[in-house]
């Protein structure tokens, strides 16, 4: 059944589906190589991204679902019959999926039920490709509440930025080659790879102007800092950030990211998700980000002083159709 816009993002809506679940989002893969299946069973339902691979095999993708309600087994079985229908049918290697439940919060009672359901049915943990663990900032209270919250180290960068004159402003489409070239400079700094500009182009034209903000410090006029962030519902996500090497005593990363969270709020959201830090329980990550510089390390370094909740979902699992050439990938 071929299922419309408006009907996708009313089911999003009502269950409260993640921004990768989106419409949007969906088009936005499907400018660069994917193609998005949107799919209804039972009252539940995924957007499941497919990849082309060569000699007509694919491999199947759901980022942030499916959208179920994981402790009712009738909803289980018929979305996911569906999804194997549609993934046999285009002929995919595997499905991937991850599942938009976070350990340790309200969702904890599916947890149990999740494991039971995928290990019952053939599933198997795997890597995952989107961060499986974050720092969730609670951003309902008021300004002086959110500063409150933070080490008083970012709250201290943050009003040093002002102080040394660095200001903020929301940019337009015209401005996404700086943030692009500000992401190239941050990529080849850290030893990252960055998307092309035509992807941060595309990004913001699908969601611009009230879904995401495309915010840009400045010093005198130039661009020292940027970052993209989306919101979808009450939840906002900070998914791609860069920063010049010069001027970097001024902590201008700082403040737009503060500005970041005030944008959020004012659009009414209630979370603001810093989107990925090393995968270590909240003790490790206090006890070793002092020394350890590898992977999201310095991340974390950054991003633990805006406060926040460290949270892991249940991560990623892997369901095999062709477990010839599944192998042969993992390997090769």
């Amino acid at each position: 059944m071929s299922i419309n816009q408006t009907e996708w993002n009313e089911f999003i809506t009502v269950q409260r589906g993640h921004l990768l679940q989106s419409w949007a989002w969906g088009e936005l893969k499907a400018n660069f190589g994917w193609t998005p299946v949107r799919i209804l069973a039972a009252g539940a339902g995924a957007q499941v991204l497919f990849r082309r691979l060569p000699f007509g095999l694919t491999i199947a993708y759901v980022p942030k679902g499916p959208l179920v309600d994981w402790d009712d087994g009738v909803q289980c079985q018929a979305i996911f019959s569906a999804i194997h229908a549609e993934a046999k049918r285009r002929r995919a290697i595997f499905l991937k999926i991850e599942p938009d439940v976070w350990g340790g919060q309200d969702d904890q009672r599916s947890l149990p039920a999740i494991n039971d359901f995928l290990q019952q049915t053939g599933f198997n943990p795997a890597d995952s490709i989107q961060p499986r663990s974050s720092i969730l900032v609670d951003i309902r209270g008021d300004e002086a509440a959110i500063l409150a919250a933070m080490k008083q180290k970012t709250r201290y960068n943050i009003r040093l930025a002002t102080k040394k004159g660095v200001t903020v402003r929301q940019a337009g489409a015209a401005d996404v080659a700086a943030f692009h070239r500000l992401a190239t400079v941050t990529a080849d700094r850290n030893n990252f790879g960055v998307h092309e500009l035509r992807y941060y182009r595309t990004a913001y034209d699908l969601f611009a102007p009230d879904k995401c903000a495309l915010l840009i410090a400045e010093v005198a006029g130039e661009p020292i800092a940027a970052l993209m962030a989306f919101r979808r519902g009450d939840d906002a996500y900070y998914f791609y950030g860069a920063s010049s090497n010069q001027h970097r005593n001024l902590m201008a990363t700082y403040l737009v990211q503060w500005e970041a969270m005030r944008w959020a709020k004012s659009q009414g959201c209630t979370s603001y998700d810093l989107w990925g830090i090393p995968e270590a329980d909240p003790a490790s990550l206090e006890t070793e980000f002092q020394h350890r510089h590898d992977g999201l390390w310095g991340v974390y370094r950054f991003k633990r002083g805006f406060g926040g909740q460290v949270v892991q979902t249940v991560g990623a699992y892997d369901y095999v159709y062709n477990r010839l050439i599944y192998r042969l990938g993992r390997r090769f």
